[in-house]
């Protein structure tokens, strides 16, 4: 009953994409249209440029997706396995910024991009989203609890911490990289309200922003809508459902250490 609660949504967007256009409205509502309207991707796609939408959320999420990912193994492997005066505060510091909602960060960074001059611009939708406090914290736990008997064995063979990092630390955490990896792109690619604000032009935009093309003034095309929707969560679901798998490995092993 959970699934399919939780399938219904995803349901109802599909039929309601390929459903004629006297058929959106009707009362009762329709479980199963009539007949399969493909036209409406073709109208929802020629809509609006959506292919030049497709592109920058790809750009954008990549991009981010790869700066968490450094910063997070960076930074993380700093709290899980050095030691170093302020440890401890600094990462409370770090976790403390989670429980301040996204929107107060708005107005600042706003003002800063403004001042920077990166409205309209990639910079402005990839750089304040290069680091993930999140992220930190997942591969932090995850760190932590890799044996330290294989960091004194490195450190007995003339091995770094960068050494150490990324010959061994790295290969032994995939399942945390691909948990925050996934979380990243999803969260980047899911995103509407930074990139609103900081978009000017059509050009610049991503695929959730796109959304907004059938809504307007003179009311909402659900057909047209529903079809653009279906096609852009189409990535993020294959992706999730293909690395399911090592996401709640990485959830689960994280989780358990503290």
């Amino acid at each position: 009953m959970t699934a399919g609660l939780v399938l219904l949504p995803y349901y109802l967007m599909v039929v309601t994409s390929l459903k004629p256009v006297r058929e959106v409205f009707t009362d009762p509502f329709t479980w199963i249209p009539s007949r399969l309207a493909w036209e409406n991707y073709v109208d929802a796609w020629n809509h609006a440029p959506f292919g030049r939408y497709f592109v920058n959320s790809m750009i954008i999420s990549a991009s981010e997706t790869a700066g968490v990912l450094v910063t997070s193994a960076l930074a993380g492997y700093a709290f899980a396995r050095m030691r170093f005066v302020g440890r401890e505060v600094l990462f409370t510091l770090f976790l403390g910024t989670l429980m301040v909602p996204g929107e107060v960060q708005l107005v600042p960074n706003y003002i800063t991009i403004v001042r920077l001059g990166w409205l309209n611009s990639y910079s402005a939708l990839i750089v304040p989203w290069l680091a993930s406090v999140f992220g930190i914290f997942l591969m932090r736990q995850f760190f932590a609890g890799i044996p330290q008997e294989l960091q004194d064995a490195a450190t007995m063979d003339g091995a770094s911490h960068w050494t150490f990092l990324w010959r061994v630390v790295v290969p032994l955490s995939t399942p945390a990289f691909i948990t925050v990896a996934l979380l990243t792109f999803l969260g980047s690619w899911n995103a509407l309200t930074w990139p609103l604000i900081v978009t000017t032009t059509p050009e610049m935009r991503p695929v959730m922003v796109g959304l907004l093309s059938f809504s307007g003034e003179w009311g909402t095309q659900p057909r047209l809508l529903m079809a653009a929707a279906t096609f852009s969560v189409l990535p993020v679901l294959v992706l999730f459902f293909a690395l399911q798998r090592y996401f709640i490995q990485g959830i689960a092993r994280a989780g358990l250490k503290f």
